[in-house]
């Protein structure tokens, strides 16, 4: 396309559920307003007390409590500006602000795959090494991982934020999406962007596709050590430690692989209803799921509830 049909654009248009009655985008909204709220709510929870309980200030909780810090971080990129299209009907986002939140998006998304991996290690070695767990996972080991997932995901961000936004872009400016995904972001530009899509389409496959390797290698492992169990109590005991860890792990990627594993032309409106299961639904199951199906959680928030309540009571 010649040049001077290229424009400089100051902001962009979300497309994000316009095309939906009035009724229904307001039902939307009270109906992710409510899922923000308890999705906040509950992986705060989660933090609070994985810090407050000393029983729970084992590698697994530290690397949940690093989850529920991704989810909340997750959610605050995506949701606050989805609301306020839906309610307020300000649908407009700067180009400062739609890149800003396609690179916290990668941030965060990238941080959660590696998250997710690395929890699958931490339990193959609690269940497949239980002698040598507290020696493999020592608070050096844990801040090695955490310092790791710092570095994997900054240079995924800046690299492909930075490159799609120094493309030009065409006339039109509006996002077929409710947030600054690359996909739609992407069709607005008005270059080859071959080398880039290749470069995407790597990136996706190193990001998504290792770590979900590494988490089966895990589990394939585990399954193994699980079946060499001689009871059937012992059987359920390990396995409900790594229950809770494998459906988030389910939820996340299978949802994440229908969006980005598909052919560009697939990239449809219901690619939209795809990206909530990820960056709404999931973070709010997470926190129901390791609250719900964690003995140790329920205790823990059984016993700091009784805590705070005595010491209301003592200071009244």
């Amino acid at each position: 396309m010649a040049a001077e049909n290229w424009t400089r654009i100051s902001e962009f248009v979300l497309i994000s559920f316009s095309s939906l009655p009035t009724e229904i985008q307001s039902l939307l909204f009270l109906t992710f307003l409510t899922i923000y709220l308890v999705t906040l709510m509950g992986n705060s929870l989660i933090i609070l007390v994985t810090l407050a309980d000393p029983m729970l200030h084992s590698p697994m909780y530290f690397f949940l409590r690093n989850l529920s810090f991704l989810e909340i971080g997750f959610n605050l990129v995506i949701v606050p500006k989805m609301l306020g299209t839906l309610i307020a009907r300000d649908t407009t986002i700067s180009f400062t602000g739609c890149a800003t939140q396609m690179y916290f998006f990668f941030f965060f998304g990238v941080a959660e795959c590696f998250l997710l991996a690395t929890m699958a290690y931490d339990r193959y070695v609690a269940i497949c090494s239980p002698l040598h767990y507290p020696v493999l996972m020592n608070q050096r080991t844990r801040a090695k991982l955490a310092a790791a997932l710092l570095v994997s995901r900054v240079p995924v961000a800046t690299v492909q934020t930075t490159w799609l936004f120094s493309f030009p872009f065409c006339a039109t400016n509006k996002v077929n999406h409710f947030f600054c995904d690359s996909p739609p972001v992407l069709r607005l530009v008005c270059a080859d962007t071959a080398q880039f899509e290749i470069y995407a389409i790597v990136g996706t496959i190193l990001v998504v596709m290792i770590p979900c390797l590494l988490i089966l290698c895990s589990y394939t492992r585990i399954a193994a050590a699980i079946l060499q169990i001689p009871s059937a109590k012992g059987k359920h005991k390990a396995f409900s430690t790594c229950s809770s860890h494998l459906l988030v792990v389910s939820l996340f990627y299978v949802s994440l692989s229908l969006t980005y594993f598909r052919p560009k032309s697939k990239h449809s409106p219901e690619s939209k209803l795809l990206s909530l299961s990820y960056t709404v639904v999931t973070p709010v199951l997470n926190s129901i799921i390791y609250s719900l199906r964690n003995n140790e959680v329920k205790n823990a928030l059984s016993r700091t509830f009784h805590k705070a309540l005595a010491l209301r009571n003592h200071i009244l």
